[in-house]
């Protein structure tokens, strides 16, 4: 079962091939192998990065694509 890095939630929602939402914190995530990207979903729709705050932490092996 896939969980949020941000809040450590499960209820986690497939929108694309790679991309995934957090219906608990509300931000985006999108996963390609060993890369993640993480998103804040602003009120107009637009996604700003939240790399940074995330930057340089392994994903753990739950998180992959293909552990869903």
């Amino acid at each position: 079962m896939m969980r949020c890095p941000n809040c450590n939630s499960k209820d986690i929602g497939k929108i694309g091939s790679h991309q995934f939402y957090c219906w608990s914190c509300f931000i985006e995530l999108t996963v390609n192998g060993d890369k993640m990207s993480v998103y804040q979903v602003e009120e107009d729709g637009t996604l700003s990065s939240l790399d940074d705050l995330f930057f340089g932490e392994p994903i753990p092996p739950h998180i992959h694509a293909g552990g869903m």
